[in-house]
C-alpha cells in the first residue's frame, strides 16, 4: 500500500490542489494580472521543494533507487530528480511573470506548469510501467499546450504541432514496449519485469531486446539524443522562452529519470553489452549538438542544439556506469547542474525577448551595456555549460570524464569518451565565446534599458547557485552520490 505521507503523494496533493484551484480563481477574478497567479504557483512549488529537501536531508526516504511492490517508491533517487525539476519549475514560474503580461489566460498557464511538474516528479518516483506511462502523459500533455500558448504567433503554433506529433509517436512507442514487457513477464512492476528479463527463455530474448529498444526510442525523444532529436530545435525556438526553459531543463530530465529506472536496469538484466553502444551514441549526440550549434544565428536555436550536446555528456555516465560509480554520480550531478544552467539561459532569453523582441545574435550587440544583469546571468550560465572553473558545470563534467578514465582498465574504449567530451567542451566555447563577444565587445554606443524584475530575480538566484556550488560543490556531490542507482543485476530491487 502507498503511504499517504510519502513524498510523491504530498507533492501531488499540494501541486494538484493548487493547479486545479488556479483556473477557478481565474474565472472568478478576470481582471487579475499575471503576478497574482505566479505568486500562488510559486508558493506551492516552494513548499514542495522545502518538503522534499527536508525528507532527503533527514534521510526519511529509502536509499538510492529502490524497486518495491508499490507503483511509486519514496526513495533518494526520486527525491533527487524531484528537487531538480521543482527548481526549474520555480525558475519557469518566476521568469514567466513579465512575459505573460502580454498574453491572456494567466491562471491556466501557471496551472499547466504545476500539472506538468507533477508528471515530471511522478516519472522519477514510478516503479510500475503503467504508472510511469500515466505520469509521462501528465507531464507531456500540459507542455503541448504551453508550447503553443501564444496562439497569435505562427512559429509557436508550428512548434506545438511538431512537438505534439513527435510526442504522440514517442508515447505510442513506449506503450508498445510496455505491452511487450507485460506479455513476456506477466507484470508491469519494474522490479518484476527486470527479474523476468533476467530469466527469459532463449526464444523470448529477442522480444525482450525489442522492448528495451522501444523504451530507448521513446525516452530518447524527451532526452533529445541522436537520432531522436529532430523535433527539439524547432520546438524550443518556437515555444515561449520560459516554456522552452521548462522543456530543456525539466522534461528532458524526466527522460533521463525514466531511462535510469527502466532502460539501464533492463539491459543489465538481459546481460546486454549495451555500454559500448551507449558510448557511441553519446559521442554522436554531443558532436552533432555542438557542431550544429556553431552554425546557428539565433540564440534560442543555439541553446537548443547545445542541449542536445549535453544529453551526450550525460550518456557518458550511463555508458561507463557498470565500471565506475564516479561516472553515474557525475551523470546525476550534471542532470541537476544542467537544469539550472540551461534554465537560466532560456529565462535570460525570455528577458531579452521581452525588452528587445528578438533572439537574433546579430541584434544582441552591446547587450552587456543595455541589460547588464541579464547578460551576466547568461554569460555565467554559458561558461558553466562549457565547464569553465570555478562554476558548477566544471565539477559535473570532471566527474563524468573522470568516470570514463576510471573505467579504462575494464573498458579500453571508455577513455576515448573522456577525450571526446573534452574536445566537444572546447568546441562549445567557440559559440559561447561568440555570444559573449557580441554582448560585451560590440555596440559601444548602446545605453542601458529597464530589465524585467522577474528575470533579474531568476538571474541572481542562478548566479549564486552556479558560482556558489562551483566554489563549494561538496553538498551537491554528496547528494548525487547518495541518489545514484547501483547498476548491477538485481541492485536495489526489493522482493
Amino acid at each position: 500500500m502507498i503511504e499517504l505521507t510519502s513524498t510523491p503523494i504530498v507533492i501531488m496533493a499540494v501541486l494538484g490542489s493548487v493547479g486545479v484551484l488556479l483556473p477557478l480563481l481565474g474565472m472568478a477574478r478576470k481582471d487579475t494580472g499575471s503576478t497574482f497567479y505566479a505568486v500562488i504557483a510559486f508558493g506551492a512549488l516552494a513548499a514542495s521543494i522545502g518538503y522534499v529537501a527536508y525528507q532527503v536531508i533527514t534521510e526519511q526516504v529509502l536509499p538510492a533507487a529502490v524497486f518495491g511492490e508499490d507503483v511509486i517508491s519514496d526513495d533518494m533517487f526520486g527525491g533527487f530528480f524531484a528537487i531538480a525539476m521543482l527548481v526549474i519549475a520555480v525558475m519557469t514560474t518566476v521568469g514567466s511573470i513579465n512575459y505573460m503580461r502580454k498574453l491572456k489566460h494567466h491562471a491556466v498557464y501557471y496551472s499547466l506548469i504545476l500539472l506538468s511538474a507533477i508528471g515530471m516528479i511522478l516519472v522519477a518516483y514510478s516503479t510500475d510501467l503503467v504508472m510511469l506511462f500515466v505520469a509521462w502523459e501528465l507531464m507531456s500533455i500540459p507542455t503541448y499546450v504551453l508550447a503553443g500558448f501564444n496562439k497569435s504567433n505562427p512559429r509557436s503554433n508550428e512548434a506545438a504541432i511538431k512537438y505534439f506529433l513527435f510526442g504522440a509517436l514517442a508515447s505510442a512507442v513506449i506503450i508498445y514496449g510496455i505491452s511487450i514487457a507485460y506479455g513476456i513477464t506477466g507484470s508491469t512492476n519494474i522490479a518484476e519485469v527486470i527479474q523476468g528479463f533476467a530469466v527469459l527463455d532463449a526464444e523470448l530474448i529477442p522480444l525482450g531486446l525489442l522492448a528495451v529498444g522501444l523504451f530507448i526510442a521513446g525516452f530518447g525523444f524527451k532526452m533529445g539524443i541522436v537520432p531522436f532529436h529532430m523535433w527539439l530545435p524547432d520546438a524550443y525556438h518556437g515555444s515561449p522562452p520560459p516554456v522552452a526553459a521548462l522543456l530543456a531543463a525539466g522534461t528532458k530530465k524526466a527522460g533521463f529519470a525514466a531511462t535510469f529506472r527502466v532502460v539501464v536496469m533492463g539491459t543489465v538484466a538481459l546481460s546486454i553489452d549495451w555500454t559500448l553502444a551507449l558510448g557511441i551514441i553519446a559521442v554522436i549526440t554531443m558532436t552533432v549538438g555542438n557542431v550544429a550549434a556553431i552554425m546557428q544565428r539565433d540564440l534560442s536555436r543555439m541553446l537548443a542544439y547545445s542541449s542536445i550536446g549535453h544529453a551526450g555528456y550525460i550518456l557518458i555516465g550511463l555508458a561507463v556506469a557498470p565500471f565506475s560509480s564516479v561516472g553515474v554520480s557525475g551523470a546525476m550531478l550534471h542532470i541537476l547542474n544542467h537544469a539550472v544552467m540551461k534554465g537560466a539561459a532560456f529565462i535570460a532569453v525570455a528577458g531579452i525577448v521581452a525588452v528587445l523582441a528578438t533572439t537574433q545574435l546579430d541584434k544582441l550587440k552591446g547587450l552587456g551595456r543595455r541589460m547588464p544583469i541579464t547578460s551576466l546571468g547568461l554569460v555565467i550560465s554559458l561558461f558553466a555549460l562549457a565547464g569553465i572553473p570555478p562554476l558548477n558545470g566544471f565539477w559535473s563534467k570532471l566527474m563524468l570524464f573522470g568516470g570514463a578514465l576510471d573505467a579504462g582498465p575494464v573498458a579500453p574504449w571508455a577513455p576515448w569518451l573522456a577525450i571526446a567530451g573534452v574536445l566537444n567542451s572546447a568546441l562549445s566555447l567557440a559559440f559561447y565565446g561568440w555570444i559573449m563577444r557580441k554582448m560585451y565587445f560590440e555596440g559601444e554606443g548602446e545605453k542601458r534599458v529597464s530589465e524585467p524584475r522577474s528575470v533579474v530575480a531568476v538571474m541572481i538566484f542562478s548566479i549564486i547557485f552556479m558560482v556558489g556550488f562551483g566554489v563549494y560543490p561538496e553538498p551537491l556531490i554528496q547528494l548525487a552520490e547518495s541518489a545514484a542507482p547501483v547498476l548491477a543485476p538485481g541492485a536495489g530491487i526489493m522482493p
